[in-house]
């Protein structure tokens, strides 16, 4: 089958989940001054949210103020030719209550950035969304030698 006719896979909540959970960086969507805004964080799962750190500044201002958000994540597997992305939307919210911060120590979230990242921050999600797809096969005289997909054929 050619990858014009392989059909888009819709994931189920509990794929979109595993993958989440498998993850540990994803891009977080923020409405900053009235327009969109990405930031990469490292997260962790808990209670079926999502939970990560933070320093005082705009990431925290926007997480806590403009209450809806969403996160992003997405990978190639070589071995199954396929991508896939997940997609959560949801409410943001302060993590203030010091044994919720705890239970999510105890989960091993460690930021990535240098710096003191003293605010907790969770994304309860009200959609999540999936869905996973063939890719093109690369043209092998074209295509970028750092094009993940050239993987699966060299």
């Amino acid at each position: 089958m050619n990858s014009h006719t392989d059909p888009i896979i819709k994931l189920t909540f509990d794929e979109c989940w595993e993958l989440l959970a498998d993850e540990i960086v994803g891009r977080l969507a923020l409405v900053v001054d009235a327009h969109p805004e990405i930031f990469p964080i490292n997260y962790i799962l808990q209670r079926r949210s999502i939970a990560f750190r933070t320093a005082g500044g705009t990431k925290l201002w926007s997480a806590a103020s403009e209450r809806p958000a969403a996160l992003e994540i997405d990978g190639y597997d070589p071995g199954t030719e396929q991508a896939w992305s997940v997609v959560v939307r949801g409410d943001t919210e302060l993590i203030e209550d010091q044994a919720e911060r705890d239970a999510v120590d105890a989960l091993h979230l460690e930021p990535w950035q240098p710096g003191d990242k003293n605010f907790y921050i969770r994304l309860t999600p009200r959609a999540l969304t999936g869905r996973r797809f063939r890719v093109n096969k690369p043209d092998v005289w074209n295509t970028r030698a750092t094009d993940r997909r050239r993987a699966s054929f060299e």
